[in-house]
């Protein structure tokens, strides 16, 4: 049996998820996070696109304008609430939530927590292929640019988890460890707080390496595929940590890691169209 050390364990934070609650009106730190992710996703958007050096191979011209890249944090953030709240659902929420599919308007109650990555990355993608479309742009640029600036979110969406005490690791005696209010009266891995910085900074640090030393813009489709794969890995890995009782394929692993195992294929798809679609260089006086 695990022999626990108490005198060891650092005491969780008691943050109350409310920030600020006026009459009816409550502002959670759960939904600060996602805007704090979504507009420092949007500033780092920003300075991609008007750093002229990434797209040299294209006269200097970027997948999308800074106005359209603009326009297109509505269509993203769209897209991870609703992709993000139905794909919860459909995955996890069976399990969590058995109560969202008698009461409809739970499908709605985002401010409870209750998002899935995948269902998010869903609805990106869903929003990049329709924008490109609408907007006369290479999706595959354009999604360059998203899969970028996507670990910021990561990292806030971790951070809001942790402050929610909520998706708490897995029992330990580890120095570390902590006791979440809803996991009981036993120190558990803050597998959150694992996840933040695998899927948010380091995550976020490979894909900029990539992008300002191996100038991995110049091959279309490259920054997408290193997202997939990584973020795979990372999250395979946080899940070992993670107390999870959603455990497919006879117990052997858990939701999140079959969904993440799939992000491979995905991976690997990418990695072989930016081996065919080098950036070929604009001739001069094109448009």
């Amino acid at each position: 049996m695990l022999q626990l050390l108490p005198a060891l364990v650092i005491p969780y934070p008691q943050i109350d998820p409310v920030l600020v609650e006026i009459g009816p009106i409550a502002i959670r730190w759960y939904a600060l996070a996602y805007i704090a992710g979504i507009l420092l996703g949007w500033w780092y958007a920003i300075r991609l696109v008007k750093t002229e050096r990434f797209w040299a191979p294209w006269g200097g011209k970027p997948p999308l304008s800074a106005p359209q890249t603009d326009d297109f944090i509505l269509w993203a953030t769209l897209g991870i609430i609703l992709g993000g709240r139905i794909g919860y659902i459909l995955f996890y929420g069976f399990i969590y939530e058995p109560e969202v599919y008698a009461d409809p308007m739970k499908w709605l109650a985002i401010w409870e927590g209750g998002m899935s990555f995948h269902g998010g990355l869903i609805g990106v993608i869903l929003a990049v292929i329709l924008f490109s479309i609408v907007k006369g742009l290479d999706m595959v640029r354009v999604g360059d640019i998203v899969a970028s600036v996507t670990p910021i979110g990561l990292f806030t969406g971790r951070l809001a988890n942790f402050i929610n005490g909520e998706l708490w690791g897995k029992p330990t005696d580890v120095p570390w460890a902590m006791v979440f209010p809803t996991g009981g009266d036993i120190p558990r891995h803050p597998s959150q707080l694992y996840e933040a910085a695998l899927e948010g900074i380091v995550l976020f640090v490979i894909l900029r390496v990539m992008a300002t030393r191996f100038r991995a813009f110049e091959r279309p489709g490259l920054i997408i595929a290193a997202f997939l794969f990584f973020y795979g890995t990372f999250r395979i890995i946080g899940e070992i940590y993670r107390d999870s009782d959603q455990l497919v394929a006879g117990g052997i692993i858990s939701m999140g890691q079959l969904l993440s195992v799939l992000m491979f294929a995905g991976a690997a798809f990418f990695a072989w169209w930016a081996a065919t679609h080098r950036a070929k260089p604009e001739a001069p006086g094109a448009a």
